[in-house]
């Protein structure tokens, strides 16, 4: 049974990692996937998500478009709905980290952090609601991060920016709950990413995994599985929530 057939998805910052894996398995659930990427070095990765998913047998189209910025995501969001016909589904999943600790941690660098992770989502909502209040219904699922409920040393910035996506997400839910829209909330724990490679080396590593009460980081397929819940008939009951998807590292 596909759970998302001839639903159409945007999805930001999906060229690779978690991003990437929640497009697949959407895709493979039916649904037709536009998601944007940002810089020239990861057009090739793009064109090769582009062409897997459409091998999968739905409509996908890669766009080079910065979530961070207004102006891209109203470009975006319109044309999606003039190629696509409308959006159904809207994940928030761009994101950087600029780790640094606070006595280091320049403005810039907050500035960064903030401006991708907390204004996209902001960014992204705002455009996509239309086209969903249009139809009465949607779900938007917001990447946060577990990082984001417990905080972390060195992290401040990161930390601050997923809190904020989760306060935004129970805002959304209550505005937009009447108009038949869901939003939600995924926060990730340690996942096998580009992002994370660098804590799988060595000790550190080790030391990371036995703070996990299931002794293993992450896959994005884990992450994907639940955003398909989240984005599918399955969740209809289920608005303003924040699920922790960290082999239990917040209990």
């Amino acid at each position: 049974m596909k759970l998302l057939e001839n639903k159409v998805v945007v999805i930001t910052g999906a060229a690779r990692g978690i991003g990437e894996g929640i497009a697949l398995k959407l895709a493979e659930h039916g649904a037709h996937i536009a998601f944007t990427y940002v810089s020239e070095s990861s057009a090739e990765k793009a064109a090769a998500l582009e062409t897997k998913l459409t091998a999968l047998g739905v409509k996908a189209k890669a766009y080079r478009s910065n979530a961070a910025k207004f102006e891209d995501c109203e470009s975006f969001v319109n044309d999606v709905v003039s190629n696509f016909g409308g959006i159904d589904v809207c994940v928030n999943n761009a994101g950087i980290s600029k780790d640094n600790l606070l006595l280091r941690l320049t403005p810039d660098q907050w500035d960064d952090v903030m401006t991708t992770n907390l204004k996209s989502v902001y960014n992204m909502t705002k455009q996509v609601i239309r086209p969903m209040m249009k139809a009465k219904s949607g779900s938007i699922v917001n990447m946060s991060s577990i990082i984001g409920i417990k905080g972390n040393a060195g992290q401040s910035s990161y930390a601050a920016s997923k809190a904020g996506i989760i306060g935004f997400t129970k805002s959304i839910a209550q505005e937009l709950g009447s108009r038949n829209i869901r939003c939600n909330a995924i926060a990730p724990g340690f996942v096998e990413t580009d992002m994370t490679q660098y804590l799988k080396e060595g000790s550190a590593g080790d030391e990371y995994k036995k703070k996990i009460p299931l002794g293993r980081f992450g896959s994005s397929e884990e992450i994907a599985n639940v955003t398909l819940f989240l984005a599918s008939p399955l969740s209809s009951y289920v608005t303003g929530q924040t699920i922790s998807v960290c082999g239990g590292l917040n209990v």
